[in-house]
């Protein structure tokens, strides 16, 4: 056979095999498709990725399913994903904590946040809250930011501060608080904001920097005292609520921490899911009924490409690395 008719031959058979090869692509998925949220249910890991989930079911025919792996900060759920097929039918709801502080917090972790993932799409950003539990906070005369910190210089060691879990932007805003104001309260970490809510309204706990969309529900029905948002300016969905910086006066110039929570596939996951899947998720995220539940809930919804989420991811693994080192944070 001469080179020509090799070449011919083998145009012929690629020829052949593209028209299977798009088929195969476009029928994805082909089962359920799993979304990993590394914490307990109940969270705003697990609010955002039950929001979604429906949709993407609506848009692509096949149940997309929450699985809740808590443990380890996140470390947990993260670590099942990275080791999972690359086919595109296994998610992860990833957040701040599992893809831009992990890293500098835990001296090893199962899994690397930048080989072992693809970033498909940021879905929100929120705020975290300061909330107390109403009965602590009116025991101990605590009504703004400037009286959790004096209550706190004078009785350190005292206060009790309830977290997600270690590397969690809730634990890390608390340490970031502490590290600002001078103050030590004693962290307490869990499974997840659910049962880490539960505690702070049954009294267990004395405070917590949580997510602005599972709180608020409590905050609403006066089962939380809420003081301060951490982000850089108010929220729409609490204007009312002033920022952190804005009511701790010099000590909190400049303070702000906010989370992020977005969907990444396991690396090598073919990337004509991972647009399909962003573009879906964008769609979804910009129609006016979840856009509006969503930040009425606090979160602010997103839908950046893949290759703006993974800009995104870097840039804030720089910043909480700083955060980390200068809070002194440490896995409890």
């Amino acid at each position: 056979m001469t080179v020509l008719r090799r070449r011919a031959c083998l145009a012929f058979a690629a020829s052949a095999l593209l028209p299977a090869l798009a088929h195969a692509q476009a029928s994805w998925p082909t089962k359920p498709v799993r979304i990993v949220v590394p914490f307990a249910a109940g969270g705003t890991t697990d609010i955002l990725a039950r929001a979604l989930a429906p949709e993407l079911q609506r848009v692509f025919g096949q149940p997309f399913i929450v699985d809740n792996k808590p443990g380890a900060g996140g470390n947990v759920g993260a670590a099942d994903v990275a080791k999972a097929a690359p086919d595109g039918h296994t998610l992860l709801m990833g957040t701040v904590g599992t893809h831009g502080i992990n890293a500098s917090l835990y001296p090893r972790l199962p899994y690397d946040p930048v080989k072992d993932f693809v970033p498909v799409t940021l879905v929100a950003g929120v705020p975290n809250v300061l909330v107390m539990n109403p009965a602590k906070a009116q025991q101990y005369g605590v009504h703004s930011v400037p009286d959790l910190i004096r209550y706190a210089k004078a009785h350190p060691g005292q206060l009790n501060m309830a977290s997600s879990g270690n590397g969690t932007s809730i634990h890390l805003a608390g340490e970031l608080f502490k590290s600002m104001t001078g103050t030590y309260m004693v962290h307490f970490p869990y499974r997840g904001s659910g049962p880490a809510l539960m505690d702070l309204v049954g009294g267990s706990t004395d405070l917590m920097f949580d997510n602005l969309p599972s709180a608020l529900p409590q905050i609403k029905a006066g089962r939380l005292t809420a003081l301060a948002v951490t982000s850089a300016s108010r929220s729409q969905a609490v204007p009312d609520l002033p920022t952190v910086a804005e009511a701790g006066g010099p000590a909190l110039k400049g303070y702000e921490a906010s989370s992020w929570f977005g969907l990444l596939a396991p690396a090598g996951t073919p990337m004509d899911v991972v647009t399909r899947l962003q573009q879906e998720t964008a769609k979804a995220l910009g129609a006016p009924a979840l856009k509006e539940r969503l930040l009425a809930q606090g979160a602010i919804p997103s839908g950046m490409t893949s290759t703006e989420f993974a800009r995104h991811i870097a840039a804030e693994t720089k910043k909480w690395a700083q955060v980390v080192k200068t809070s002194g944070a440490k896995v409890d």
